[in-house]
């Protein structure tokens, strides 16, 4: 049930008292192009779920007419997320989504327009198939064939191919560019000598650099156009990617207008959260969508000293862009309270991004960026940043540990420090360091699950099924292995008696496979009371394995897995060791 319009303005009230002035300004200001510049831990999710509501509540605008574009999947969550708060129900009728996702929509809501009936998502297999589909077909004497690793370049290729798509450049535009490029080489400075070397005046050009570039731009000439055969072998797949839905959706709302204006009168309000990650394309669908007016209800926040997406294709012009081309109208708001950081560190952020030259700061007179502590109880931590210098990485570690050691004998806890590192080999063998103190260390990354060691035993464990399914008792390289896992606790020297004999035995006209002898014994009684047939660990392993694979042709992959780690004693097992808990997360 909808919230009436007195209770959607009463949460409204709620959630707008908590903004400070500057972004009451963002959110008041609802007619014609503003650009609000955020930098982190501003509240930019919270000015763009308010500014929404303000729409709703001041104007008619019905929530399915206005759209925000979001740079994530993640943003979008959060975004209906607050929403959701003060709006209630009608949040999920706004229309929150990434570009790729809304170009989605408008392919699969007029396929009829893009000359398909079905379309499908191109998935990572498919996409490696079709690059060595592509490689294969080169010939011989192609620069990019190589005889060693002929899919060398495979992975280059996708990256140049998704970079072209994302920022919207033409194969001959590109080639054109490359011309230009290198019949400039022998101007630019890098490629001539600046003072006698070798034999070498001044000013001669370095042949070998020179001939190095020329070789690496005809490569990259040559992949550029493999492009179009690509799309080719996508298109007779009716597979698309990403990087296509956004150029498809460009294309058709340049060749329909009737399309274009649908969407245009569609959404009467466009908002754009992360502006300064868009790239070329992405920033060219918000034009289209905009272009009816002369001042569209255009909302972008963003933050030029946050682009770091530009090697996905971010393009940190379009800020600049959307200033220039509304210049005399735009409404531009800064957020200067920051809620996430200490005043010290904002004021050395600040020292540090001053040195960039390509800030909006300096596009327009007056702007300031100055960032301020705007929590209180941040504003009592006034303690600078220090910075120490090590010659290895080796004193680097130990200077850490040392410095942990001492606040931990200050008697702060160690769950209170943080380490912060750039690779998780650093952060490995920095634990390796603090264990050796007895400082107790949790490290926080994300794991491979598929390589831990206990995924792959039970991975193992599948797959002897599937063997045993396909063809009987043609796993035995696998089964040799399984028996020796910890959860049977089958002695080594058990499994390896067993497997010398069905040895012994394939050697002979008696052939005997490692699975069909285990099932062999397990079946046969034991002679007397003090001599088993075979050890009592193996005898239950072989009795739980048949099972397990008696099973199979009855459950799903799921209740097998669930068999396997309930009744094949792996619970058990991992409960008994000094790191069951981290085992069971795995699990």
């Amino acid at each position: 049930m909808a919230l009436s319009r007195e209770d959607l303005r009463k949460k409204f009230e709620e959630e707008y008292q908590r903004l400070n002035e500057k972004q009451r300004e963002a959110v008041d200001h609802i007619e014609g192009p503003v650009m609000v510049i955020a930098g982190p831990g501003t509240g930019k999710t919270q000015i763009l779920a308010s500014r929404i509501g303000r729409i709703l509540l001041d104007t008619d605008t019905a929530p399915e007419n206005i759209l925000c574009l979001t740079y994530t999947d993640a943003g979008a969550i959060a975004m209906r997320r607050r929403l959701l708060q003060f709006i209630g129900p009608d949040a999920y009728k706004v229309n929150i989504s990434t570009f790729h996702a809304f170009c989605h929509e408008v392919i699969q809501a007029n396929l009829h327009l893009f000359e398909k009936n079905t379309m499908d998502p191109m998935s990572e297999l498919q996409q490696v198939e079709l690059f060595k589909r592509l490689i294969d077909s080169f010939p011989r004497d192609h620069v990019l064939k190589r005889i060693r690793d002929p899919y060398y370049e495979r992975p280059y290729l996708a990256k140049l191919f998704s970079a072209m798509k994302r920022e919207g450049w033409k194969p001959p535009f590109l080639q054109e560019r490359i011309k230009a490029y290198v019949e400039d080489l022998p101007n630019r400075d890098e490629y001539r000598y600046k003072r006698a070397y070798k034999g070498k005046k001044a000013g001669d050009l370095k042949e070998a650099d020179y001939n190095e570039e020329v070789e690496r731009m005809a490569k990259l000439s040559a992949a550029v156009g493999e492009f179009d055969r690509f799309q080719t072998m996508m298109r007779d797949r009716n597979l698309y990617d990403f990087d296509d839905m956004i150029i498809w959706v460009i294309d058709a709302f340049m060749n329909n207008p009737a399309l274009k204006s649908r969407y245009q009168e569609r959404f009467l309000y466009i908002l754009v959260d992360e502006y300064q990650d868009t790239s070329g394309t992405q920033n060219r669908i918000v034009e289209l969508l905009t272009d009816f007016w002369d001042q569209p209800n255009i909302f972008v926040v963003g933050d030029d000293d946050q682009s770091i997406y530009r090697f996905q294709g971010a393009n940190i012009e379009n800020m600049s862009g959307i200033a220039d081309k509304y210049r005399n109208d735009l409404f531009k708001v800064v957020l200067p309270f920051n809620y996430r950081s200490t005043q010290p560190i904002l004021d050395l952020a600040g020292q540090l991004i001053a040195h960039n030259g390509e800030r909006l700061i300096h596009k327009f007179p007056g702007l300031t960026k100055d960032l301020v502590s705007g929590r209180e109880e941040l504003k009592k931590l006034t303690h600078p940043a220090q910075i120490h210098e090590y010659d290895t990485p080796h004193q680097e570690m130990i200077g850490i540990t040392e410095e942990v050691r001492r606040l931990v004998a200050k008697g702060t806890s160690p769950g209170r420090i943080a380490v912060l590192y750039k690779e998780n080999r650093y952060g490995d063998e920095l634990a390796t360091y603090l264990r050796l103190q007895k400082i107790p260390a949790y490290s926080r990354r994300s794991v491979d699950l598929l390589r831990m060691p206990l995924v792959r035993k039970i991975l193992m464990v599948m797959r002897w099924l599937d063997d045993e399914m396909d063809i009987p008792f043609s796993g035995d390289e696998r089964l040799f292995e399984i028996l020796h896992f910890d959860w049977f606790r089958v002695p080594a020297l058990h499994v390896a008696e067993l497997a010398h004999e069905a040895s012994d035995r394939q050697r002979g006209s008696n052939i005997k496979h490692l699975r069909q002898l285990l099932a062999e014994k397990t079946s046969t009684p034991d002679r007397d009371l003090f001599t088993p047939s075979m050890p009592e660990p193996l005898r239950v392993a072989g009795e739980f394995l048949e099972s397990l694979l008696a099973a199979v042709p009855n459950h799903t992959l799921q209740q097998l897995f669930e068999i396997l780690i309930r009744d094949g004693g792996v619970v058990t097992t991992i409960l008994a060791g000094p790191d069951g808990t981290w085992q069971l997360q795995v699990l």
